[in-house]
């Protein structure tokens, strides 16, 4: 383990030297941070992308996986969602994040290096921090509520997502730096959605409680639905997810017990 910035070409040089492959995860990655300080966002998200490309060149890097995100496809448009469709970022993060997979492709082709970006949807494990203001719905629910809190819920609920278990984004990440497949972008997820008053109702059945969530201002930016397609990954990747929503949020709770 290297502690460093994404950002700085020397630290990333120290790390490269006899690399095959690359696996690029490093992202400022919340919609509402990215309106509070949309500089560093960019600077991270995209400045990070391009110092990566430029040192993995250096280097004769073969293959580099980057981070992308569902986010850039926005929340209009028909669902499920396929790689094909326009974008249509509604953040400045997402915004980052479709300039950083369309960087990777371009840096790719110029460097000679087969890149591919993953486009995951909302996923979820243990070791997720519950913490803070920014911490992802599901382990900052699951922690409030093992500790008998009651979530807020930023709208109505009846906003949906396609929650995919680590376990599978893994198995996309390692998927496709193993396989030979052209330069392009995948969406990585399970293929269906939950809208979040209904996995709140999930984790009282995992919990055995009965928490009621209380309701906030909808937060700007935020998609409404999101749903993918993962045909292309499983027909070009070999991607199946195999770790259902119940049983990953099962395990993920588990582990935040343990801990």
């Amino acid at each position: 383990f290297v502690e460093g910035d994404v950002r700085d070409a020397e630290t990333l040089a120290g790390v490269m030297e006899g690399v095959d492959q690359i696996f690029h995860q490093a992202a400022d990655v919340s919609v509402q941070r990215s309106f509070e300080d949309p500089g560093t966002t960019t600077s991270v998200n995209c400045t990070g992308t391009a110092t990566v490309f430029e040192v993995a060149a250096e280097f004769e890097v073969e293959t580099v996986i980057v981070a992308s995100s569902a986010a850039v496809y926005g929340s209009g448009g028909e669902l499920p969602k396929r790689e094909e469709m326009a974008v249509a970022p509604e953040s400045p993060y997402a915004a980052s994040k479709y300039y950083a997979e369309q960087l990777a492709l371009q840096l790719g082709r110029r460097y000679g290096i087969d890149a591919v970006a993953l486009r995951y949807f909302n996923v979820f494990g243990p070791r997720q921090d519950p913490e803070g203001e920014y911490a992802a719905v599901v382990p900052k629910f699951v922690d409030l509520m093992l500790d008998g809190d009651r979530p807020t819920i930023f709208g109505d609920g009846e906003q949906s997502r396609d929650f995919v278990y680590i376990d599978d984004v893994v198995t996309a990440n390692v998927l496709a730096a193993e396989r030979e497949c052209d330069r392009g972008v995948y969406n990585v997820a399970r293929g269906d959605r939950l809208t979040i008053n209904e996995l709140v109702a999930i984790l009282n059945r995992v919990h055995g409680t009965e928490i009621d969530p209380v309701h906030g201002e909808p937060r700007p930016g935020e998609v409404r639905h999101s749903q993918a397609d993962v045909s292309k990954a499983k027909r070009e990747l070999g991607y199946e997810p195999t770790v259902g929503l119940e049983a990953g949020l099962r395990q993920t709770v588990e582990a935040f017990n343990d801990r």
